[in-house]
């Protein structure tokens, strides 16, 4: 009888132990989230936009010319919600909508001369900050942690599939999608 305790006293352990480490994983990515957003928001305010702006403004300098598409994937929100936010880009002389000389159907979105005078102007942003921690990773933790964030964002996106498919109301979390909070002009912050 007393090894059975034990065995149940041990198991509690293991579970307590798994879930404080949980736990300080779950605090880390978000801690890690909520830096970045509180550097793009910091940066952005300081040149008359919004983060997600800058945000647009830095992945066009990094990548150059994007569809709508591309640029909603990058940003992990829906084409609705970048739409509006190009709108308001293209309103202020930061982008413009050009064909694709290769293919006619596909809009690609541009920075204009302004839009990468204002990415440049922000030396360390968001994604360079996380850009330089991670290169400082030796390379096959880098792989790995890649592999381990990849399945992790798809087992996140299984689960608000579901969610959604049976019209479960969406928890706001600060996740860079339609229905989270909103900043100014309808836009995430």
């Amino acid at each position: 009888m007393a090894h059975d305790s034990h065995s149940v006293h041990d198991g509690t352990r293991a579970t307590e132990r798994r879930k404080g480490e949980v736990d300080r994983i779950v605090e880390t990515i978000l801690y890690l989230y909520a830096e970045s957003r509180r550097v793009t928001k910091t940066e952005a305010r300081e040149r008359g936009l919004t983060g997600p702006q800058l945000s647009v403004l830095k992945i066009l300098e990094a990548t150059g010319d994007l569809s709508l598409t591309e640029l909603s994937e990058r940003m992990s929100a829906k084409n609705s919600t970048i739409t509006g936010i190009v709108d308001r880009m293209e309103r202020d002389g930061l982008v413009v909508r050009d064909r694709s000389a290769t293919d006619r159907r596909v809009v690609l979105i541009r920075a204009t001369d302004k839009g990468l005078e204002l990415a440049r102007s922000v030396k360390v942003g968001a994604m360079e900050l996380l850009t330089g921690a991670l290169a400082s990773l030796r390379e096959k933790d880098r792989q790995e942690l890649r592999r381990i964030v990849l399945e992790l964002a798809e087992h996140v996106r299984s689960e608000i599939d579901k969610r959604d498919a049976v019209g479960s109301p969406r928890e706001s979390v600060g996740s860079p999608r339609e229905g989270s909070r909103r900043d100014d002009e309808g836009e995430e912050g």
